[in-house]
């Protein structure tokens, strides 16, 4: 079950934590008096994630993460304190990898969402530790349950991609990693909320940061799940463009690996192919018409070239 541990010196913190989740069915909470305790309890049970006070008598807070990551490397680890201060946290992500710093008095509802985005973290690196093709693509549609706009979408993107990756002369093992790839592209929207991802308009500054960091946080767990390279491009760069103005690094042209060039053309095409929250699929004749005109801007030509009329053989295919 999923699990988390809280560690906390002060008898009120740990039954505020207590009482905090006293109504949550989805996840046990066990809880230490000291980093000793904390590292017993972890022996005999799988904690997923962590959260521990920084200055605590005997073993600080830090060294305690630290021994924590060195024994059970997959568990998510989350500093508390009260002391804000930047070299704390520092030493926090340096010495023992923190996934999230959280300042002393805390706010219920942002402690919760940080745990629960580090639960999903510690469930994804599992999962996607499986090397196993039927996980990959079951995690995908769960990630599509998130937004029922993009239902079948990781699959689409799939199909489009690989045939575009054997038009080009792409090796089969390559071919497969695009597959893989491409299921496991928005993999990091498990940790954006669903109000954002379903909502039926322009977002925000601070949704749309969230959204945009949907690639960075989908790689950093590929990465920790000892996944290939060519999937970890996918996922880090398929919202790169060809003229460098996409995201997350700005990379441009052939700077952009070719695998995540090839998966960030099939991802538009079935973007405007598809009902979304903000507007009706466009026509087929439409969509091309759309990617021709992006072509300048978002896409390798040399690939758009070979891509545009397998699109329309592809989607009538289906039909």
């Amino acid at each position: 079950m999923r699990t988390v541990l809280f560690v906390d010196d002060e008898q009120p913190i740990r039954n505020a934590l207590e009482r905090m989740y006293l109504e949550r069915d989805d996840l046990r909470c066990l809880f230490a008096a000291s980093g000793q305790q904390g590292l017993e309890i972890m022996e005999n049970e799988e904690v997923w994630v962590v959260v521990s006070d920084y200055l605590m008598p005997g073993m600080r807070g830090i060294e305690f993460l630290s021994k924590v990551k060195a024994r059970w490397p997959h568990t998510i680890r989350i500093m508390m304190t009260a002391y804000a201060d930047l070299s704390i946290a520092i030493d926090a992500i340096n010495k023992s990898e923190a996934f999230r710093f959280v300042t002393k008095p805390w706010n219920n509802q942002e402690l919760m969402e940080i745990v629960d985005e580090a639960l999903m973290r510690y469930q994804l690196v599992q999962t996607l530790g499986t090397e196993d093709e039927t996980v990959y693509l079951s995690l995908a549609q769960t990630v599509e349950l998130k937004d029922p706009y993009t239902k079948g979408h990781c699959d689409r993107v799939a199909r489009y991609a690989v045939s575009l990756a054997k038009a080009v002369g792409l090796d089969e093992g390559l071919q497969s990693e695009i597959k893989h790839g491409s299921w496991l592209h928005d993999c990091g929207k498990i940790g954006v909320p669903e109000r954002v991802l379903n909502f039926p308009g322009r977002l925000n500054e601070d949704d749309m940061e969230s959204v945009m960091q949907h690639p960075r946080w989908g790689s950093e767990v590929a990465r920790q799940a000892h996944m290939s390279e060519p999937v970890v491009n996918v996922i880090l760069y398929h919202h790169e463009r060809f003229d460098g103005a996409g995201y997350p690094s700005g990379l441009k042209g052939a700077e952009i690996p070719i695998e995540a060039r090839i998966v960030a053309i099939a991802d538009v095409f079935d973007a405007l192919y598809s009902d979304r929250p903000y507007r009706k699929a466009y026509s087929l004749e439409r969509a091309l018409e759309i990617m021709r005109e992006m072509t300048a801007t978002h896409f390798d030509p040399e690939l758009i070239k070979t891509f545009l009329p397998l699109a329309e053989q592809e989607a009538c295919s289906h039909e």
